[in-house]
């Protein structure tokens, strides 16, 4: 029987380079993905599928084995379509989340107005839920989740709750990169409704992202994550502090220069895996 002993690397971002960059972070993320890749680190990518990634530059095309997932949230069965396309300059694959509904139209979080989505709410939920659905589906065990970006933020509450008991996360770290505060709007009232996912958690497990504002989605993603890596200059260093103090999480700090930044990123990794 042949062992396998690559370290897992997961990454569940609603931005990477070069498919759609809204922050600086999208580029970090590219460079650090190839860069583990390049290290023998066995890599996936999530992202969601937003209309503005362009299919057919970026050679999407769907991966009919996955097909026929399901997310139900709230009573509502959402239909799952999941793509891949192969990173540019790496032999590594990122698979797409879709959905006609929340995806198809050509915009990320608000319209041609400049006006936020009224279901943007719903469409993380969906995000964060397909996401870990698909992993299950894969049948393949990561060692490190890294999350990045808001959009990603209710993945640790999920892993430490919901899929406490999965035997594909059994083994897994959750890293959350923490980064400044990109909307000043609510995600709304039904968002913690719909968060709990069909009322697998509890109301206590979300007291933190009640506020529903990316503060708030920052603090919970804080709290749940095993480290937290700080994105940019603008991340809140007090969630930070916090979270070292009340349950142990283990920091990176902020790097202005890049490219160590990312060699960093590799250390951390096998700190955060060797800290059982």
């Amino acid at each position: 029987m042949v062992i396998n002993n690559k370290k897992r690397i997961l990454f569940i971002a609603h931005e990477m380079s070069p498919y759609l960059e809204l922050t600086d972070y999208a580029k970090t993320l590219n460079e650090l993905v190839v860069k583990c890749n390049d290290s023998n680190m066995e890599v996936r990518v999530i992202m969601p599928r937003f209309g503005v990634v362009n299919e057919r530059r970026h050679r999407l095309h769907e991966v009919v084995r996955l097909s026929g997932i399901n997310v139900i949230i709230d009573n509502d069965d959402i239909p799952l379509l999941i793509k891949v396309a192969s990173l540019p300059t790496a032999r590594l694959q990122v698979y797409f989340m879709d959905n006609e509904e929340y995806f198809k139209r050509k915009a990320v979080f608000r319209d041609a107005e400049g006006n936020w989505f009224d279901d943007n709410a719903m469409r993380m939920v969906f995000f964060c839920k397909g996401a870990l659905e698909t992993v299950k589906k894969f049948g393949w065990p990561p060692d490190i989740i890294h999350c990045s970006g808001w959009m990603t933020s209710l993945i640790p509450v999920y892993l430490k709750t919901a899929y406490k008991k999965e035997p594909v996360f059994a083994n897994a770290k959750c890293l959350y990169t923490l980064q400044g505060n990109s909307f000043k709007e609510k995600l709304g009232p039904e968002f913690l409704k719909k968060a709990r996912i069909s009322n697998q958690i509890k109301e206590k497990d979300l007291e933190l992202y009640a506020p529903s504002t990316n503060a708030a989605l920052n603090a919970g993603a804080c709290h749940f994550a095993d480290a937290i890596a700080i994105g940019d200059t603008k991340a809140d260093k007090k969630l930070v502090d916090t979270a070292k103090e009340e349950n142990g999480a283990t920091l990176l700090p902020y790097n202005k220069h890049h490219t160590e930044d990312v060699e960093e990123y590799l250390e951390f990794y096998e700190k955060i895996g060797a800290a059982g």
